[in-house]
């Protein structure tokens, strides 16, 4: 892994958190809230510069930011403060930071679609066979060329992530498949996808689609479905204990992980494509975890902008701030416990 990679790595993803704190910077100005401070990364300052009211800063760990408020957790008599502002306009300040990262993510899914030479369809094109032509393929007894996936094993199919996702995160030995066949959908049971050389599940070749604005806006769309849905599903796998403490990654796992897939890449255009899609999922991610409702991240914050929207009275800023230090206090716990895990497995590695 060289020095360039790893910067590379770091680089994206401050601008994955400068899109964030600039949502909530963004907002806060517009509804009139005073922004004491826009910083990018934690601890101590490197840089810092007062532009008027607002002091921005670049510190010295790129574990994060903030967009500091005038009464964002406590009391305050500036007319500008944070808790001084309508509930919708404090609602819009904190879904912002989230919001612009899912924008982002939409943006950079795009970009790699206009890279990329073709559109990956979910089309059967044809299915695997050997060096004399003989087919090895186990699903072609059920499945024809020119089915196009719906669900598998009832998870709705959008893009040939998706299949890919279906078949290898699943125990199952056989799938329920459903796919649309001459303008009909059938429903195919107990099918079986295997290569009989390589063992793989993958057993067949998809369709390209020639781009046309119309087209990789479509799968734009549905890539960003898929995205979200994927981060979503693997968030509940999480709690559900299917996935443990070991499968986490923090901010070092990230930037390693980014590093080490570039490196990999052969060709400047791929560096580029592997990139961008990696980031795109990374700041999907960081939106939609953001959103839950948890004490210091933006979901939580919300549930409480939520209760006093229906009470019409703010819960006391002492008690409201209290429970976000704690909350944050935990986050903070298993940000060093996760920091220490990934920093251990490149030193194993």
């Amino acid at each position: 892994m060289t020095l360039v990679t790893v910067l590379i790595a770091i680089l994206c993803f401050g601008v994955i958190i400068m899109i964030h704190e600039w949502g909530h910077f963004f907002v806060a100005k517009k509804c009139g809230i005073r922004v004491l401070e826009f910083s990018i990364g934690m601890g101590p300052a490197i840089f810092s510069k007062q532009k008027g009211e607002t002091k921005y800063s670049l510190r010295a760990l790129p574990i994060g930011g903030y967009c500091a408020m005038e009464g964002e957790d406590e009391n305050s008599d500036d007319p500008r403060a944070f808790r001084k502002q309508a509930v919708w306009k404090r609602m819009l300040v904190t879904v912002a930071g989230a919001v612009m990262n899912l924008i982002l993510g939409f943006v950079l899914i795009i970009a790699v679609c206009c890279i990329d030479t073709a559109i990956t369809t979910t089309t059967i094109a044809e299915f695997h066979t050997n060096a004399a032509g003989e087919d090895i393929a186990s699903s072609d007894q059920w499945l024809q060329p020119d089915d196009r996936f719906v669900s598998i094993n009832g998870l709705r199919i959008y893009t040939a992530t998706d299949i890919s996702y279906a078949l290898q995160n699943d125990d199952a030995e056989t799938f329920t498949v459903v796919v649309e066949r001459g303008g009909q959908e059938i429903t195919l049971n107990n099918v079986a996808f295997r290569d009989a050389e390589t063992g793989g599940m993958l057993d067949f070749y998809v369709y390209g689609q020639h781009k046309t604005f119309g087209a990789v806006l479509s799968y734009s769309c549905r890539n960003f479905v898929s995205t979200a849905r994927l981060i979503w599903i693997s968030l509940i796998d999480l709690i559900r204990g299917k996935y443990g403490f070991h499968d986490l990654s923090g901010v070092v796992g990230i930037v390693d992980t980014t590093a080490e897939v570039v490196q990999q890449t052969q060709s400047f255009r791929e560096a580029a494509m592997t990139l961008l899609d990696l980031m795109s999922f990374i700041t999907v991610n960081v939106g939609i975890f953001n959103l839950i409702p948890f004490p210091a991240l933006d979901g939580g914050r919300l549930v409480f902008l939520i209760i006093e929207a229906i009470r019409r009275k703010q819960i006391p800023a002492k008690v409201e701030g209290m429970i976000h230090f704690v909350g944050l206090s935990a986050l903070m716990i298993l940000m060093i416990a996760i920091t220490f895990q990934d920093i251990m497995k490149i030193f194993q590695r």
